[in-house]
């Protein structure tokens, strides 16, 4: 089931903070609860995904984006994703979680995500995200002018750039 009592308190707690440039982190913490749990006593990887979501959405709203979204009436598509676990996450475990724009091209939005426990890093994700309208991705540039003036970053990160053309190697479609 999707978070629904977080994702109102999140986007409550988002329209209440700090307003954040696009290229800022957003930081929002929450604890692990019994229904995050899997039958190890730690939260799913499937529910960290969804927890990652709400991340993102913090975001959105604190740079602008969502009021945009709704203004023109536009979408988001998550079109890949790349997540690494390395520490487990406990039930009532204090998280924080980082999210970050850290760069986009033509048609792409990359987002790094990191969950953190006791200052610890526990998991990360990277995200290829695009906005949308009547099911196509708008080009970044006209994502760019709807937020107004100000300077998008396109230098990709190495790491980043290395996981996009890893990634156009694959097979499509999948094999098996």
């Amino acid at each position: 089931m999707y978070p629904l009592i977080r994702l109102i308190t999140t986007s409550v707690k988002s329209i209440r903070s700090e307003k954040l440039d696009v290229f800022d982190v957003s930081e929002t913490t929450f604890r692990a609860r019994p229904w995050d749990m899997d039958m190890f006593m730690e939260v799913n990887n499937g529910r960290l995904l969804t927890l990652y979501d709400l991340g993102r959405f913090d975001l959105g709203i604190r740079i602008g984006l969502i009021s945009i979204l709704k203004k023109n009436k536009w979408g988001l598509v998550v079109a890949g994703s790349s997540t690494r676990y390395r520490r487990r996450v406990r039930m009532f475990d204090k998280v924080t979680m980082r999210t970050q724009v850290i760069g986009l091209d033509d048609k792409w939005i990359y987002i790094a995500q990191s969950i953190w426990v006791k200052g610890q890093p526990t998991s990360s994700a990277l995200l290829r995200t695009g906005v949308t309208a009547k099911g196509k991705v708008i080009p970044t540039a006209e994502v760019a002018t709807a937020f107004g003036p100000g300077e998008w970053k396109t230098e990709m990160p190495a790491w980043v750039q290395a996981w996009i053309d890893a990634d156009a190697g694959r097979d499509w479609p999948p094999q098996p």
